[in-house]
């Protein structure tokens, strides 16, 4: 049930979609903060905001929506900045999710 009195939906397309431009400029440079421990502690990562823009009406394939996150293909991505996860990173996503089971 979405919140009809939440300020969030009263901005403008323009500034919403420039803010989130800029949060994907910002995973984008920060590198250092790894995919695993976004969803540990926050439930997405940028793998997520590639599938919401799908979610939105971007018609993207999955590793096109990706690259468009990530600023280069997935597997380049990975490769450069992707470290192995440890049990305890994994252990915090997975509580992390159960949380997100909550928003419906």
């Amino acid at each position: 049930m979405t919140d009809t009195h939440d300020p969030l939906d009263t901005l403008p397309d323009d500034v919403a979609a420039a803010a989130f431009r800029l949060l994907v400029k910002h995973l984008r440079h920060r590198h250092d903060a790894q995919n695993i421990e976004l969803m540990g502690l926050a439930g997405f990562c940028r793998n997520c905001l590639a599938d919401w823009i799908n979610d939105a009406g971007a018609g993207f394939d999955k590793a096109s929506a990706r690259e468009v996150i990530h600023g280069m293909p997935m597997d380049e991505w990975k490769a450069k900045y992707q470290a192995k996860a440890t049990p305890e990173q994994l252990a915090r996503m997975d509580a992390s999710l159960k949380k997100n089971a909550e928003l419906g």
